[in-house]
């Protein structure tokens, strides 16, 4: 274990395998100092932070792997009859990228493999980047100073989706045509511009003869261009900042603690690396996905019963089938709402909500302090309960995606399920809010209560009274410290003179606005030690019981004090 104190780490000897490639580097380029740092850097080692690393090392695959595809892929709509090894198909017209698809997955050694494992591991960079990213909003490490890393992480997400899109539509089978399908309808409803960008993506009226092609531009040299771009500058941010890192002993905002780059996280990481591929190859090797030769080759005519998205689209296919049908006609012209709000309001939501939430907190809380020590969920309730009303928001409609086939496995009628949806949508988040609030609370007392009072220690003791009480023992050390290091949310202050008048900046509308706002979010809403009867931290006597359970032998920690 490492301890890093600023930018100057406080470690052992430096191994050989770190002294002797410096020393060589030092004499002929003069990097020696520049490698012996950077190879001593301090990365805390708390499980959650490898989350981050998922999605790192599956967008690594994928590059391998998109590679190898690259070389026996064809991006044209060119028609061939199929003569291949897969006997179904045979004497079937379909465009070259279809049949460049089959080839690869039939004739090419290896190739169905390694197309399932890329398919594998978008998924996986995507849920990667979500379960990482939530873990960063709920411990609050967008934080100063790493506003900018949690902006460049939601344009990462951004460009994953719509990288996956692309990659989803290249081998123009039926069930990717079916999405391609629905992006044009997206792209033609869009006010002034749709039919431009309809055009400019289909080079004419759809399906066109280009769309693959520029798809496959789009997927294969500028947007993973652009990835490579912001995973290294997201990268290189948090290199250069100081690592957040979880409540504990020892553990404050001037220090890191944990173990050095070398050889401690670098084995780490290439563990986890060989991991991540390992799980990758055998849901590649065992678990079929996109069989694009059940599906056929695409046609405009035809559609296939029960298609569904991969998962990251399925909320905007949800919140498609529970869009009431809505137009507005204009001056002559027709605004089909009906296609314009679902595919562009539920993702604007969470990705507008997303790059604003650290510049809006600041503004509420008035907090301009930096942060290198993370909070625990429950000890911010409210920025808790927004997130997972934004994961019940998203939920419901990637759950509603799947309305046909919910009805046809349940039996449930589809008007039904599409009706408790378009309820749902708006009061779900609504509940899901008020139940994490008071989980939150009730965490928090809970945390306070092993402070005050201590742990179970399944030791039963006779007072002399007659009753019988459970003796408590302190924490643990280490967990003791987790609890203590919450700190109250920052609050702006009341700041009226005394004559009760705000200053200049809060008296207005929005002054107003903002100090209410701040006095709900900010502030210790369960002080952590003293005994608690409500939300606000009420300072009353927890009673003869409870005071019973907080009695201890002295040989135990805590001595008999009746």
């Amino acid at each position: 274990m490492s301890t890093e104190t600023g930018n100057r780490p406080e470690t052992a000897e430096i191994p050989k395998a770190v002294s002797g490639p410096s020393s060589y580097l030092d004499e002929r380029i003069g990097a020696g100092n520049f490698i012996r740092r950077n190879m001593r850097k301090v990365f805390p080692d708390h499980w959650s932070f490898l989350l981050g690393e998922i999605a790192l090392y599956s967008f690594i695959i994928l590059l391998l792997t998109g590679t190898f595809l690259t070389l026996w892929f064809k991006p044209s709509m060119g028609h061939v009859i199929y003569d291949g090894p897969y006997a179904p198909l045979r004497g079937v017209m379909m465009s070259e990228a279809y049949a460049s698809s089959l080839h690869i997955s039939f004739e090419v050694r290896g190739g169905l493999l390694i197309r399932q494992i890329h398919h594998w591991a978008a998924l996986l960079f995507v849920a990667g980047m979500m379960a990482h990213m939530l873990r960063v909003f709920f411990t609050g490490a967008y934080r100063k100073p790493r506003e900018l890393n949690w902006i460049i992480g939601v344009l990462l997400l951004t460009l994953a989706l719509a990288e996956g899109l692309t990659g989803y539509s290249l081998p123009d089978d039926l069930l990717s045509g079916a999405g391609l399908r629905i992006t044009q309808g997206v792209a033609i409803s869009l006010p002034l511009v749709g039919t431009y960008v309809s055009f400019f993506l289909f080079g004419g009226e759809y399906p066109g003869e280009d769309v693959i092609s520029r798809f496959y531009t789009l997927h294969v040299l500028l947007i993973p261009g652009i990835l490579v771009a912001l995973v290294t500058a997201h990268m290189v941010l948090m290199w250069v900042q100081k690592h957040s890192q979880q409540p504990g002993k020892g553990r404050t905002n001037m220090n890191v603690v944990g173990g050095p780059f070398f050889p401690s996280f670098a084995l780490k990481a290439g563990s986890y690396f060989l991991f991540t591929f390992a799980i990758l190859a055998g849901l590649g090797t065992f678990a079929q996905i996109n069989p694009i030769w059940l599906f056929g080759p695409y046609t405009p005519a035809d559609i296939s019963a029960g298609s569904q998205p991969d998962f990251y689209m399925g909320f905007l296919e949800g919140s498609l089938r529970i869009m009431p049908a809505w137009e507005i006609n204009v001056l002559g012209y027709t605004l089909p709402m009906s296609v314009i709000i679902p595919a562009l309001l539920p993702l604007g939501l969470v990705m507008t909500g997303l790059a604003l939430y650290p510049f809006i907190e600041q503004w509420v809380t008035g907090d301009r302090s930096e942060h290198h020590v993370v909070d625990r969920p429950r000890n911010n309730p409210h920025r808790t309960s927004i997130g997972m009303s934004a994961i019940t928001f998203y939920g419901l409609l990637w759950l509603l995606g799947a309305n046909d086939e919910l009805a046809a496995n349940f039996h449930i009628s589809l008007f039904a399920i599409t009706r408790f949806g378009q309820v749902a949508i708006i009061v779900g988040p609504i509940l899901a809010y008020i139940i994490t609030y008071r989980m939150c609370l009730g965490l928090q007392r809970k945390d306070a209560e092993v402070i005050g009072h201590g742990v179970e220690s399944g030791v039963i003791k006779r007072l002399p009274h007659g009753e019988f009480i459970e003796v408590h023992v302190p924490p643990a050390e280490d967990i003791e410290a987790h609890m203590r290091g919450k700190t109250p949310i920052p609050a702006l202050p009341d700041g009226s003179d005394k004559k009760g008048i705000p200053p200049k900046g809060m008296r207005g509308p929005l002054g107003r606005l903002r100090g209410r706002m701040s006095r709900s979010y900010g502030g210790e809403k369960i002080p952590m030690d003293q005994p608690h009867g409500d939300d606000h931290g009420a300072h009353e006597e927890i009673g003869e019981h409870e005071e019973h359970a907080a009695v201890g032998a002295a040989g135990e920690g805590r001595s008999l004090d009746r």
